[in-house]
Order: C-alpha cells, then structure tokens, then sequence
C-alpha cells in the first residue's frame, strides 16, 4: 500500500529552522496537491502550505514569510522549510497528497517542538 512517509521533525530554539521532507514509498501519479498541514496539542490539525503540480503555494497567514514549501515536478516528493520558528509553531506536522480519482494520502506525522 503506497504511503508518504515525513522525516526531518525534531526540538529546535525559538528562531531557529528544520526542514520536513515527505516522500511517497512508491512512485504515485495523479498527485495534484501537496500539503503540510500540523496539529498543537488540544487544537484541530490546521492546513499549514500548499502546493500544486503547476508550482503554485499557498500559505496560513501565520508561516507567511518564515516558511517555504517546495516539492519535485510530480510531487512525489515534498519540503517544508521553516525558518524564523516560534513556540507557537510546535505540534505535529503531517503530510498530505490530493491524487486524482482517489481517497487523500496522509503520513504518519513528525512531531515538530519549538522550545528554549
């Protein structure tokens, strides 16, 4: 079964960056959207970036400016780096692929913990 397997989620000082990377454990077609989406204890999960087959992002006004998302040419592969980090920024972080004429695609989670 194909899934999207997250890395790179680890403790970091307010101000520093990590970097998430998503890979999908096979090669998959019809991938059309790509999304980091990240869930603080106690809150709802909250769609962080996205990012289309045509290149185009999107961000929450809250990572505007300190996060970048990027991904391959079919977005097999994605990245999200996070610059600038705040306490508020912790939670889990999850990928997600839209594929087209078929059920949404989500990893396992990486648990992100912004703290001095």
């Amino acid at each position: 079964q194909v899934q999207l397997v997250e890395s790179g989620g680890g403790l970091v000082q307010p101000g520093g960056s990590l970097r998430l990377s998503c890979a999908a454990s096979e090669s998959i077609f019809g991938i059309y959207v790509m999304g980091w989406y990240r869930q603080a204890p106690g809150k709802q999960r909250e769609l962080v970036a996205t990012i289309t087959g045509g290149g185009t992002t999107n961000y929450v006004d809250s990572v505007k400016g300190r996060f970048t998302i990027s991904g391959d040419n079919a977005l097999n592969t994605a990245y999200l780096q996070m610059n600038s980090l705040k306490p508020e920024d912790t939670g889990v972080y999850y990928c997600n692929a839209k594929v087209v004429r078929r059920s949404d695609l989500w990893g396992q989670g990486t648990q992100v913990t912004v703290s001095s």
